[in-house]
């Protein structure tokens, strides 16, 4: 497994973990952050071995948003150094965006600005209720332009033009009716409790099925019905439905079995 310098990860029985760990710095983002995040990510997404990925973090914060210095040093170096620093950012949202595993995020503390792109651009996302949200950048003279397509896709338009223009703080319960957040638990306790039924549930499934849906979710986003589009989804699904997976998995539900894929330890 590669080393890095401000994220752990780790693969256990199907469970890739990414885990940020600039705690003393709760975790904020900067040009380093975002290379070694895109490529963990990028290599879990190309490992068989993993069938989920979730991202977590130590510390109090879960991420306190993009480094404000590194902001500064490249305003100072001028727009085209800006844009390359924003275009890194926007291909790590990307990566966790159209990861063909599973991505939950596992949630503590506050997170700010840049941190909410990371954990709407997840698929699931559980925290504690003591986490606060903010998306800080206007405060800073900034928009979040990188994470917007993610956020407005997670909460809303609406909900977000509250949010961003006023970069108010809003608590976990509010995270959750706004659909940042699927679930909120007491303490990491229950975070852990909850992620762990999460995990056992998304690893009874199959994981080419899994991938295959994700790809569905993305095609249908923001398209309205149409034949065209019912006739891709019906050939998308034959080809799932002939394919080894799918086989099995209605065998051993005729025999009833665990398929291959749920019965290993």
């Amino acid at each position: 497994m590669t080393s890095y310098q401000n994220i752990l990860t780790e693969v256990d029985h199907g469970v890739g973990i990414i885990t940020l760990n600039r705690p003393e710095r709760h975790n904020v983002i900067d040009g380093l952050f975002i290379s070694e995040l895109t490529a963990a990510l990028a290599s879990m997404s190309g490992d068989s071995s993993v069938c989920v990925i979730i991202l977590s973090s130590l510390g109090t914060s879960f991420c306190a948003g993009v480094d404000a210095q590194w902001l500064l040093q490249g305003a100072l170096k001028g727009e085209a150094e800006s844009l390359v620093e924003a275009r890194a950012f926007a291909t790590l949202l990307r990566t966790l965006s159209d990861a063909p595993k599973p991505t939950v995020a596992r949630i503590q503390g506050p997170v700010l600005g840049g941190g909410i792109g990371l954990i709407a651009a997840c698929d699931i996302a559980i925290a504690t209720f003591d986490a606060e949200f903010a998306l800080t950048d206007t405060q800073r003279g900034l928009i979040p332009g990188v994470i917007a397509p993610y956020v407005t896709s997670a909460i809303g338009v609406r909900h977000a033009r509250r949010y961003m223009l006023t970069a108010e703080r809003f608590s976990a319960s509010e995270a959750y009716r706004l659909g940042l957040v699927h679930e909120i638990v007491a303490d990491t306790t229950g975070l852990d409790h909850a992620l762990a039924d999460l995990v056992d549930a998304l690893l009874a499934n199959g994981p080419h099925a899994l991938t295959e849906c994700k790809a569905t979710l993305a095609v249908l986003q923001n398209r309205p019905v149409s034949a065209e589009l019912l006739d891709h989804m019906a050939q998308r699904s034959a080809r799932v439905r002939a394919g080894t997976e799918a086989r099995e998995g209605l065998t051993a539900l005729l025999e009833k079995r665990l398929p291959n894929w749920a019965s290993k330890p």
